[in-house]
Order: structure tokens, then C-alpha cells, then sequence
């Protein structure tokens, strides 16, 4: 069994979340779009392997928005036609923040601008903790989604909409496979700046991340199992 993982940027590895995939049997074949030294510019083209050819994909964070298509137009359109394929054909989809908004985007919902961003844990209530376990999960959005029809919504806090799923496909918002060596790698891409514009210490989010490293990991593998035996099993919100 193969899972596709779309990497849009150079500093977010799929970390814990491919573990567990890895535990489950799955071979993990990436695939990185913006290179770091694109990382100012990642307007690039790059040649999507067929989403329709795994077992299963997983469309991963990103610092930029979906529908900027001035900015990323040359693949976030090839990537919104690839999900729809893969919908179309029944693979399986777990959409990660940028991820999950581009599920929202493919199947007639929106994504826009929000008033109230996430920098930070995030407290997330779910109405299907077996699906999608309850927070803290660490939150790093700007836009936010509007479910697509048919949608069922699974999880949510008081700023958004944290997790829906449809037919084979489960967006969360938050960022189920972030470690504190991912975070210190996002700070150091001016992720430190903007943090304290939240008026967020760097150092102390980061130390307050690294304690629960260990705690974090164990809840997206259960993300993970929940998506395997509910979504890619089960098939429960076909």
C-alpha cells in the first residue's frame, strides 16, 4: 500500500502522521512542490504523480492561501483537479490545514480571508472523538473554510470549523503532524515575527510544544488510525 504526500513547503514534514502510516503498512512516497529556494517565490510548476495511482492522499500544510492563484495558480489548480480525480475514483484524502481548505475548495466550498486567525494550541471540540480526537492541537491559519455540500462536520472551537468529512475525505484545520523541530523550522521562516504579532513569545511556544511532543504524537496517530478504519475502511461519510 502506497500514501501520497503532498509536501508544499520545505519546512513541513509529515513527521508523526507518516509514522503511523509507516506503522500501518503504507509506504510513504512524498511529494515536494516549493523548494526552499523557492520559498519567496513559489509560483514553480511541478508535475503531480496521478493521485488516482495510491492508496491513499495527504495534501499537507502550507503558508500560503488556496485561492492565490497569483502566487501558486501554476500548481494549486493541477492540485484541486487532482483531488476532484481522486474523489471521483474513491482514494482516500486527509487534507492537513492548507490541505483540508483545498478538500473545502475542490468540492464547492470556499476559503477566505478570516477575522479570527490561529497562531498557537487551540482548544477543538469533536463530535466524533473515535474520527477526530478533541484538542489541544496546534493551530497556524489565517483563511478559513466553508464546508462543501454534503459535508458533515466534525469538529470545530469558537473561531472555526476544525474538521468535516465527505465521502472518502477528512480535512482537519489544525496541524496534526507538527513537532517542536518542525516549529523551530517554521520560526526560523519568519514564522518568530509573526507570532508575536499574535503576542506570542517564540521561546515559550516553543518550549510549551516541545513538553507535549511526545502527548501530540500519540493523538495524530490516533487521527490517523480513525482515518484508516473510519474513512479509508469503513467509508462511513460516503
Amino acid at each position: 500500500m502506497r500514501v501520497l504526500v503532498i509536501q508544499h513547503d520545505h519546512s513541513s514534514p509529515i513527521g508523526p502522521v507518516g509514522e503511523r502510516f509507516n506503522d500501518h503498512g503504507y509506504d510513504v512516497v512524498t511529494h515536494a512542490v516549493v523548494a526552499e529556494e523557492h520559498f519567496e517565490s513559489p509560483g514553480v510548476t511541478t508535475d503531480f504523480p496521478d493521485f488516482t495511482s495510491f492508496d491513499a492522499v495527504v495534501p499537507m500544510g502550507a503558508p500560503w492561501s488556496t485561492y492565490d492563484t497569483a502566487t501558486i495558480g501554476s500548481w494549486v489548480v493541477p492540485e484541486l483537479e487532482g483531488l476532484r480525480a481522486a474523489d471521483a475514483a474513491g482514494v482516500p484524502v486527509l487534507g492537513i490545514c492548507f490541505g483540508g481548505q483545498l478538500l473545502a475548495e475542490a468540492h464547492g466550498g470556499s476559503v477566505r480571508l478570516t477575522d479570527r486567525p490561529e497562531v498557537g494550541w487551540y482548544d477543538v471540540a469533536s463530535s466524533d472523538p473515535d474520527l477526530v480526537p478533541a484538542g489541544p492541537w496546534f493551530e497556524w491559519h489565517y483563511d478559513a473554510w466553508t464546508l462543501p455540500p454534503g459535508a458533515t462536520e466534525i469538529a470545530r472551537n469558537a473561531n472555526a470549523s476544525q474538521a468535516f468529512a465527505l465521502r472518502r475525505n477528512l480535512a482537519v484545520q489544525f496541524h496534526p503532524e507538527l513537532t517542536s523541530a518542525m516549529l523551530t523550522g517554521w520560526l526560523a521562516y519568519g514564522g518568530d515575527a509573526k507570532a508575536r504579532d499574535f503576542g506570542l513569545d517564540p521561546v515559550t511556544l516553543l518550549a510549551r510544544t516541545r513538553a507535549v511532543d511526545d502527548r501530540s504524537r500519540s493523538r495524530a496517530h490516533a487521527l490517523v488510525d480513525g482515518f484508516l478504519a473510519r474513512v479509508v475502511s469503513a467509508a462511513q461519510y460516503a
